[in-house]
């Protein structure tokens, strides 16, 4: 749940930061990576 709310919240800054690539997805998959990598860490982390 908590990867969906981030995973949204990151694609509504990239859609309102304006960003004029040829292809979205040079913004989309870094920040679902980095957004997958963080929730991992943090379950870990917190979640035991």
């Amino acid at each position: 749940m908590i990867y969906g709310l981030i995973s949204y919240g990151g694609l509504v800054l990239i859609n309102n930061s304006e960003l004029e690539l040829p292809n979205m997805w040079i913004a989309y998959l870094p920040m679902f990576i980095g957004v997958y990598v963080a929730t991992q860490w943090l379950d870990k982390k917190f979640g035991g």
